[in-house]
C-alpha cells in the first residue's frame, strides 16, 4: 500500500481499529472478569492443570506452520522450565553446579535473546542489500478512517471478538490472534484476490484482533494467575511485586485496585491516538538509518537490559545462547513462541500436576471427577485428537 501512495491510509487503519478492537477487549474484561472471578475459586489444582495443558495445546495448534514444530519448540521450553530447584521436590536439576541456574532460567534475558539478539545475528549473516525508503507525507492518518469503519464493520467485529477469545487462551497471545484473524478475514473476503497485493480489509481485521488479544490475556492473568502471552508474564510479576497476588481473590482483597487497572486500560487504549500519531510520525526516520548502525545499538541496549535485570554479567552469556538457538531454530522454520510459552508454564504445569496426583494418591480418574476439570480435561483430548479427525476426514473425501 506504501509503493501505491497509501502510506497515510494503511498507517492510520492500523492505529485507528487497534484501538477500536482494545476498547472492545477491555469491555469484555471489565464485564467478563469479576463473574469468572467466582467461577475461579472453585478451582483447585486439578482445574489448573488442565487449564495450563489447554493454553499450552491450542498455542501449539493454532501457532503459524506445522504442528510437528510446534510442538517441538513447546517441549524445549517445558524442558527448559525444569532447570533450577524451584519445583515440587526441591531438587536441583539441569544446574551443572552453576549457583546462577539454581533459580531457574531468567524470563528476560531468555526472551531479549530469542527476539532481539537473533535478528541482530540474522542481519550480520544475511545482511542483504539497502533497504529501499519511500517518501511520502505521513500527517493526515486519521483521514478516511471513518470511510473505512462504514465499508467494514462485520471485519471489525469479527477481528475484535475473535482476537478476545483468542487472547483469553493461556498461551496464545496477540501474534497469533492477529495471524489468525487475517486468514479469516481472506477465507471470508468477498475479494480475496486483492489480499498480498496492497489491500486494507486484512489490515483492518488484524489490526482489530491483535490489541483486543492483549486485553483478553488479562483474562486468565487476573482470574486464574495464568499469562495469556509473554508480556502479560512479566506483568504478573509486577503486580506480585505491588501486593496484587493475581487470582480470584484479587477481586476481593482489592477491588479498588483493580478497577483502576480498567481504567487505565481504557485511557491507554484512548492514549494510544495521539501517541500513536507521534510514534509513527518519528518512527518512519528510523528507516533512513543504515541498518549497520541501527544493528549494533540494539545489541548494545540489548546487553544492557539482560545485564540490568539482576546486575549480573551470567545473564549477557544466557541472552547471547538463547540468541543463536532461536536463530537456529527460525532458520529451520521452527517457532519461537511456544518455547517462551512452556517456559513460562512449565513450573505451573508441573506444580499441579504433581500436586493433583499426591491429592489423588496416583489415581488419574481424580482428573475427571470434578465437573469443571472433567470438563476442561475433555476439551483437551478434543483438541489433541481434532487434526486426528481431520486427517480422517479428508481420506475419506478422497475416496
Amino acid at each position: 500500500m506504501t509503493r501505491n501512495g497509501q502510506a497515510e491510509l494503511v498507517l492510520g487503519a492500523g492505529l485507528v481499529f487497534s484501538v477500536i478492537g482494545g476498547l472492545f477487549g477491555t469491555a469484555v474484561l471489565i464485564t467478563t472478569a469479576p463473574a469468572l472471578a467466582e467461577v475461579a475459586l472453585q478451582f483447585s489444582s486439578f482445574e489448573y492443570f488442565w487449564l495450563v495443558l489447554l493454553g499450552l495445546t491450542c498455542a501449539v495448534f493454532i501457532a503459524p506452520g506445522r504442528p510437528l514444530r510446534s510442538i517441538v519448540s513447546l517441549l524445549l521450553g517445558l524442558l527448559l522450565a525444569t532447570v533450577g530447584f524451584e519445583n515440587p521436590a526441591a531438587y536441583p536439576r539441569f544446574t551443572f553446579g552453576a549457583e546462577q541456574l539454581m533459580s531457574g532460567l531468567q524470563l528476560m534475558p531468555v526472551m531479549i535473546g530469542m527476539f532481539a539478539v537473533s535478528e541482530v545475528i540474522r542481519f550480520a549473516v544475511s545482511p542483504g542489500g539497502p533497504v529501499a525508503v519511500i517518501s511520502q507525507d505521513i500527517g493526515r492518518i486519521f483521514r478516511g478512517q471513518g470511510a473505512l469503519l462504514r465499508r467494514y464493520p462485520v471485519q471489525v467485529l469479527r477481528g475484535s471478538v475473535l482476537g478476545t477469545a483468542i487472547g483469553a487462551l493461556p498461551g496464545a497471545g496477540a501474534d497469533i490472534a492477529a495471524w489468525i484473524s487475517y486468514g479469516l478475514s481472506k477465507r471470508f473476503s468477498k475479494t480475496p484476490e486483492k489480499f498480498g497485493t496492497g489491500h486494507v480489509e486484512g489490515v483492518i481485521e488484524s489490526g482489530a484482533a491483535n490489541n483486543s488479544a492483549l486485553a483478553g490475556a488479562w483474562i486468565p492473568a487476573l482470574v486464574f494467575g495464568i499469562p495469556g502471552d509473554s508480556i502479560t508474564a512479566i506483568v504478573i510479576g509486577v503486580l506480585y511485586m505491588k501486593g496484587m497476588n493475581p487470582g480470584p481473590a484479587l477481586f476481593i482483597e482489592n477491588p479498588q485496585k483493580i478497577y483502576a487497572v480498567f481504567i487505565v486500560f481504557v485511557l491507554a487504549n484512548l492514549l494510544l491516538l495521539p501517541l500513536g500519531w507521534v510514534a509513527i510520525k518519528l518512527a518512519k526516520n528510523v528507516l533512513r538509518v543504515s541498518r549497520s548502525i541501527l544493528m549494533p545499538i540494539i545489541l548494545l541496549f540489548c546487553v544492557v537490559g539482560a545485564f540490568a535485570i539482576n546486575n549480573a554479567v551470567f545473564d549477557i552469556g544466557v541472552m547471547l545462547v538463547f540468541g543463536l538457538l532461536a536463530y537456529g531454530m527460525e532458520a529451520n522454520r521452527f517457532p519461537i513462541a511456544p518455547t517462551i510459552l512452556g517456559l513460562v508454564l512449565g513450573g505451573m504445569l508441573e506444580q499441579n500436576f504433581v500436586t493433583s496426583l499426591m491429592k489423588a494418591d496416583g489415581a488419574l480418574g481424580a482428573f475427571f471427577a470434578r465437573p469443571i476439570a472433567g470438563a476442561l480435561g475433555v476439551v483437551t483430548i478434543l483438541v489433541w485428537l481434532s487434526p486426528l479427525a481431520l486427517r480422517a476426514a479428508r481420506k475419506r473425501r478422497a475416496v
